[in-house]
């Protein structure tokens, strides 16, 4: 089965990705790269993109990457470190596995504000996918 194929129908089953406009770009053994266009419903007061927006898109990334791995699986935990305001047109998500077992993987990601082809780094995240 194409493995992108398979991800994206994963993530067009998720509500929650489609009420946010998610796409999944890229999708390989141990890598995933999850897309967002940005729009006024994903700003918070000061104009950036809301921070529960960017650590949606850490959480998701680290899945797809740890599942590409480990078949069907959860995010067991995670943390994000914000760097910057997320401004752009979109944001940009890319994960890959640091290390893999049978039934969990670490993974990290980096999430990049795009302007003008111009990517700028505003959060890292790193997290433990576990087999569902």
């Amino acid at each position: 089965m194409d493995l992108l194929a398979f991800g994206r129908s994963v993530l067009e089953s998720q509500p929650f990705s489609s009420l946010l406009g998610c796409t999944l770009h890229s999708l390989e053994p141990g890598k995933a790269q999850l897309e967002l266009i940005i729009e006024d419903k994903h700003r918070q007061q000061h104009t950036f993109v809301h921070g529960g927006v960017v650590s949606y898109l850490a959480d998701n990334a680290l899945t797809f990457a740890g599942g590409s791995i480990l078949g069907d699986s959860v995010t067991s935990e995670f943390k994000i470190n914000y760097t910057r305001p997320a401004i752009g047109d979109k944001l940009l998500a890319e994960a890959s596995v640091v290390a893999a077992g049978k039934r969990q993987a670490v993974c990290d990601c980096k999430i990049y504000a795009v302007e003008a082809e111009a990517k700028k780094l505003v959060a890292v995240a790193q997290g433990t996918i576990v087999k569902a």
